[in-house]
């Protein structure tokens, strides 16, 4: 196989995760964010694009690393401080970085909606949860499982104690999925006649707003339900083009 170049495997994640084709919000510049001198034959794969990150990566030896979260968040900034000795770790690393946020969180193979749906043993997975024209999310069937007993699987797919806030039937039917920051959601919830909601992290009016309208929502975490959608895509690359890839944990226990 002809050695993979860091702007091929690039172009390739752009076209399988349509990037061009979803909004997103301006800080998270989906795509190649820094080049690097290829060829690509070790990729790292990790939710956020911190130093701690960068560094194992590098550590590592590998030529990719492929994140959720990337590094211009906080929009234009000068290259100072912790973003100058993060892009210095990129390059004196030979370290290329793509980062993907919604294009990612809304594909049906390695989104990661999809993937920890799937984890969860749910069936009959359907786009939810609109940004700007694209599901970001999944609703699926839950085959009335107790609602207890689902929390009990979340925790030991994620490895993370779940939070449920209450509000919705003991037995679960359709049940969505927004990983990360997705309590936002609770609206479509339940205009759509959903019983819960899991997503990572809510604020205190959710709580409120999850009883008020009869929906149970489970928290597991940003970071803990935000980790499925990138080793996911590291498995694509790893079969496509024959490299080696793995995790680089970083949990933030949020």
């Amino acid at each position: 196989m002809p050695e993979l170049s860091v702007a091929d495997a690039a172009s390739f994640l752009d076209r399988y995760l349509k990037v061009s084709e979803i909004a997103d919000y301006p800080g998270a510049l989906n795509g190649l964010q820094v080049d690097g001198p290829g060829p690509v034959q070790v990729v790292a794969a990790a939710v956020d694009a911190s130093q701690a990150v960068i560094d194992k990566a590098v550590g590592s030896g590998a030529h990719l690393l492929v994140v959720h979260h990337g590094l211009f968040w906080d929009g234009l900034r000068p290259i100072v401080g912790r973003r100058y000795r993060k892009l210095q770790a990129l390059m004196r690393g030979r370290l290329a970085l793509y980062g993907v946020h919604l294009p990612l969180d809304a594909h049906e193979e390695v989104g990661n909606a999809a993937v920890l749906a799937r984890e969860l043993g749910l069936q009959d997975l359907q786009p939810f949860g609109d940004y700007k024209g694209t599901p970001v999310g999944r609703v699926a069937d839950a085959a009335g499982v107790p609602a207890n007993e689902f929390a009990r699987r979340l925790e030991v797919a994620t490895g993370e104690p779940v939070r449920v806030l209450p509000g919705g039937p003991r037995t679960l039917s359709r049940v969505a999925v927004v990983t990360g920051a997705g309590a936002s959601f609770l609206p479509e919830v339940a205009r759509r006649g959903l019983c819960a909601l899991v997503t990572g992290e809510a604020q205190h009016h959710h709580a409120i707003e999850a009883a008020e309208r009869g929906v149970t929502v489970f928290l597991a975490g940003h970071y803990a339900t935000e980790t499925w959608g990138v080793k996911a895509l590291a498995g694509v690359l790893e079969e496509q083009f024959g490299l080696r890839s793995f995790f680089v944990p970083s949990p933030t226990g949020l």
